[in-house]
């Protein structure tokens, strides 16, 4: 499994023809705005500074490239959604990322959903998205130390029946439920 100790951030970058060393892998942090994405990668490198974070949606603009053990990248992904502003930039999201996803070094996603409301339709639509390009994906649902075990089954119920989804991570950034399982995924897909 990969250690997760060395990192660094190495740039930050309006498209994906913009990144860094083109031979490491990478491995992207998607997910609507303010649904955890800097926080869980802070998380999982512990460093609470690593990643900027915020508490307002459509802080991350650009994709931002962590280095991991000189071996890949975790790639912070701006979120799709609404913004502090109000304005939805689904659109700036679908601009940046259009051609990302056909990007050669992409090993695999970490697909974060907030535990504490059903996928929204922008969040099946993505889902749809990853499946029917056969992209490799981790299922993260995030802020689950904000649940009771009542919520986490409910939550269960409604991504494992509803969605027909059978593997997810439940996860916080806070209290480190499901890191340890996040960073062994991360190393398979590898």
């Amino acid at each position: 499994m990969i250690n997760f100790s060395k990192v660094k951030f190495v740039k930050s970058a309006p498209t994906f023809t913009d990144r860094p060393d083109k031979s490491l892998k990478e491995v992207v942090f998607v997910g609507k705005s303010n649904v955890g994405k800097s926080s869980l990668i802070n998380a999982l490198v512990k460093n609470k500074k690593m990643a900027f974070t915020s508490s307002k949606p459509g802080y991350t603009k650009l994709l931002n490239y962590f280095e991991i053990d000189e071996k890949f990248y975790l790639v912070d992904a701006p979120g799709y959604g609404y913004t502090a502003s109000g304005s939805k930039h689904l659109d700036n999201f679908s601009k940046m990322m259009e051609t990302y996803f056909d990007n050669p070094s992409l090993a695999g996603v970490v697909f974060i959903v907030d535990s504490r409301h059903n996928m929204s339709c922008d969040d099946v639509a993505f889902y749809d998205f990853i499946v029917e390009k056969g992209i490799p994906f981790i299922l993260v649902a995030s802020k689950a130390d904000k649940l009771n075990q009542s919520e986490k089954a409910k939550i269960k119920k409604h991504i494992q029946n509803e969605m027909g989804i059978e593997n997810f991570i439940l996860a916080s950034s806070t209290s480190g439920i499901g890191l340890e399982e996040i960073k062994a995924k991360i190393s398979q897909i590898l």
